[in-house]
């Protein structure tokens, strides 16, 4: 785990990931809220890609809770079968699709306890839906925003609790909005787990990275 970077470093870091795209965006397609929040609860230990290739024609479908109740299990089982741990994820997107038209008059609620009261959503899962749906500079670790975070200095901690707690207290304001993107897609494409690209990375003067590659 590197060392804390200190505040100008990280401004620095952040102005650079700025400008080299000011507006970064999820990868995960959805047409509405109730679409995002089933896109993310489906990516838990699945690619992005994975998931979009499943819920494409799935989204043409079944866009709000009702109507996927009307898909049934089965029929949302059918979908999204090439998606890891399927057939648990199905029954969460259900329950939650009954809470959410029982509960809820079919809409999504926008606060995080709401959001982690729902069948599969976690709080990495509703950090994800406050910040693209809401705009709320809700932190959403995964596995690349928690090794970024450490291997780099930017927001080191032991747990995810503690990476988060981390970005939320050293990443500066005006950034805090798009940290949780800039972060995941310099981890996917960039900062990767086994072979980092550290030779045309960004902000390789700036990182705390040791073992940097040539």
């Amino acid at each position: 785990m590197a060392k804390q970077l200190d505040y100008h470093t990280i401004r620095a870091i952040f102005e650079r990931f700025h400008d080299a795209e000011a507006e970064p965006k999820g990868e995960l397609e959805h047409v509405n809220v109730y679409t995002l929040v089933v896109a993310v609860a489906l990516s838990a230990q699945a690619t992005d890609a994975g998931v979009n290739k499943a819920t494409r024609a799935l989204f043409q479908i079944a866009d709000t809770p009702q109507k996927m109740l009307d898909l049934g299990l089965e029929g949302l089982t059918e979908h999204i079968k090439t998606i890891g741990l399927f057939r648990q994820k199905a029954k969460n997107v259900i329950k939650l699709s009954q809470i959410l038209v029982d509960q809820y008059n079919g809409e999504v609620p926008n606060s995080r306890a709401a959001l982690q009261g729902l069948p599969g959503v976690g709080r990495k899962t509703a950090n994800v839906v406050l910040n693209m749906w809401w705009g709320q500079p809700a932190q959403a670790v995964d596995t690349h925003i928690f090794r970024v975070g450490n291997r780099t200095g930017i927001a080191p901690g032991k747990s995810v609790d503690a990476v988060e707690r981390a970005i939320e207290d050293h990443i500066p304001a005006d950034f805090q909005l798009h940290a949780h993107h800039w972060l995941i897609l310099h981890g996917r494409y960039h900062c990767k787990a086994r072979k980092p690209l550290c030779r045309t990375c960004l902000i390789r003067d700036l990182c705390s990275f040791e073992d940097k590659t040539e």
